[in-house]
């Protein structure tokens, strides 16, 4: 299979994974806040985020059993399940069937994202992995932009069932076109390995494969931290532009579209970026810029308020969000072997998942305590401790091996 033809598939899956994501972390926080919602209720939403972060539980499950594509296709379609059960809910009402709808929608979500991850990293060769994650992010965030814009936008004119109703149609779309993925182990070259034979290879030899290779705790500390400041800001940025009363429509089609059309540029530069200065140069001036990119969003909650200012805002974060999600993503896979793809990769996922959901869940109520302006400024200081392990990745980073 030519390059061309994989990273068609690979914008066709990560736009499949990008979707619910989206629903999840972008739209329901607005549709949750327009209905009175308090930010405290709405950070907690990180917690609902935990199957992304807790998916390495059974992720060996989709290395083990069955195939990769299989997985893929039939969660896409189960998911459509509570997405037609959100159309007919109300957040003041049955809230323990919400919060349950909500919940087995991210656990299907999470392990669709397994075996896409995991599917992949197998197709792909490592050459090949800096200009896919720019692909990957751009078709990642196009999702985004028809879970947290256009549907929100839409919202806005037919209103939220019919919305989550679109939405179950799409994932039904999605998994027609996922059963049909060519498979990617008969693109295995030869001599690489095969996939996991049994459970107990399943399980124990990913991890142990990392806890062989020096320096792991510090890459492992890095994964956790490095997305740290973006995950932060992120729970809190659509509540701060319903408090600063911009309608559903402006938010839809600013934030949440104008602003993903600028990480998928950012996205699509910093892969090229990273494809020609290597994945180390890329991850240190690429995460400085990412941080630096959330003082501005403090900038807009410390001045006057102004249309003009929060634009400003959301296009530099969301630009700079792009900047440096593409070299980690391929730093992520290129430490990975292919025949523990859905593993390694889960349990690294795992890292910066879990840094979305705790900061998520203590997002709201810190804001609610000190304000958007200190909150927004401490998302800076937060992206920094990652840049104290730089040391430690650069021999990961710079390692040419391939991952068996």
């Amino acid at each position: 299979m030519s390059t061309r033809q994989k990273l068609l598939w690979v914008a066709a899956l990560y736009f499949a994974e990008g979707f619910p994501f989206g629903l999840v972390a972008d739209a329901v926080p607005v549709y949750f806040r327009l209905q009175g919602v308090s930010l405290t209720d709405i950070g907690l939403l990180g917690l609902v985020g935990l199957p992304w972060t807790l998916k390495f539980l059974w992720a060996p499950a989709v290395d083990l059993w069955g195939r990769r594509r299989t997985w893929i296709w039939v969660c896409q379609a189960l998911m459509s399940v509570p997405l037609l059960t959100l159309a007919f809910l109300h957040t003041q009402e049955q809230t323990w069937v919400l919060w349950t709808v909500l919940v087995m929608l991210a656990v299907l979500s999470a392990t669709q994202d397994i075996a896409i991850d995991a599917y992949t990293i197998e197709l792909l060769d490592k050459k090949e992995m800096g200009v896919a994650n720019g692909v990957r992010v751009t078709a990642y965030r196009i999702a985004l932009i028809g879970a947290g814009g256009l549907f929100v936008a839409a919202a806005g004119y037919v209103g939220w069932t019919s919305v989550f109703i679109g939405a179950a149609g799409l994932m039904g779309l999605l998994a027609v076109v996922s059963s049909a993925t060519p498979d990617a182990r008969a693109e295995r070259a030869a001599g690489q390995p095969a996939p996991a034979r049994s459970a107990a290879d399943a399980t124990r030899e990913p991890l142990r494969l990392f806890l062989a290779t020096p320096g792991f705790w510090a890459v492992a500390a890095f994964v956790l931290t490095f997305k740290l400041g973006d995950m932060a800001i992120g729970p809190m940025i659509k509540p701060f532009w319903v408090d600063q009363q911009f309608t559903p429509v402006q938010i839809g089609l600013v934030p949440g579209t104008l602003g993903v059309v600028t990480t998928i540029g950012g996205a699509l530069i910093g892969g090229a970026l990273t494809t020609r200065w290597g994945i180390f140069k890329a991850l240190w001036v690429l995460g400085v810029l990412q941080a630096v990119s959330n003082l501005v969003y403090a900038g807009a909650a410390v001045l006057p308020p102004s249309e003009a200012l929060m634009y400003v805002a959301s296009l530099v974060e969301s630009f700079c969000g792009g900047l440096g999600t593409a070299p980690f993503l391929a730093f992520l896979m290129s430490i990975c072997s292919k025949a523990h793809a859905a593993t390694q990769y889960a349990l690294l996922s795992a890292l910066f998942g879990l840094t979305r959901a705790l900061s998520g869940a203590f997002s709201g109520a810190v804001t609610e305590q000190v304000g958007y302006a200190a909150y927004f400024t401490a998302t800076f200081f937060l992206a920094w401790p990652a840049f104290l392990l730089l040391p430690w990745v650069k021999v990961w980073a710079e390692d040419e091996r391939e991952n068996q």
